[in-house]
């Protein structure tokens, strides 16, 4: 299993949307690096939900529930499908992960407009342990 972090505008599609729906397609993304992380992600993979914005705190978690397809009218770029597994206990803010040693190499804090980035398991174990307090 991989892991993930997929930012949202919650003005635009919020993590209330999401369960709300109980499935999404994660489409519209525009970049070529992201691209590249939606074409690898595998139904089962996991993902944080990150509010991007004036939030900018991971709140849940989401399963990857189809492989990528093509996105868009020519099918240059990507998207997924993806359902609500559950909300973190408490939020896990930019602010705090940036504080946290242990997430220093984090792709998405070495890309921060990077909207869909690999996380690893041992960062994934380290946010997981954040977001219980």
């Amino acid at each position: 299993m991989a892991y993930w972090l997929m930012k949202s505008e919650p003005e635009s599609y919020s993590w209330g949307d999401l369960t709300h729906d109980g499935t999404t397609e994660w489409d519209g993304v525009r970049n070529p690096a992201a691209r590249l992380h939606l074409k690898a992600m595998q139904p089962g993979d996991e993902a944080l939900f990150y509010h991007s914005g004036k939030q900018k705190a991971a709140v849940g978690v989401m399963t990857i529930s189809r492989a990528w397809r093509p996105d868009g009218a020519d099918g240059a770029w990507a998207s997924v499908e993806v359902k609500p597994k559950a909300a973190l206990a408490a939020p896990v803010t930019l602010k705090a992960m940036k504080a946290e040693p242990k997430l220093a190499g984090m792709e998405m804090l070495r890309q921060s407009r990077l909207s869909v980035s690999p996380v690893s398991a041992a960062e994934w174990a380290a946010l997981m342990e954040m977001a219980e307090g």
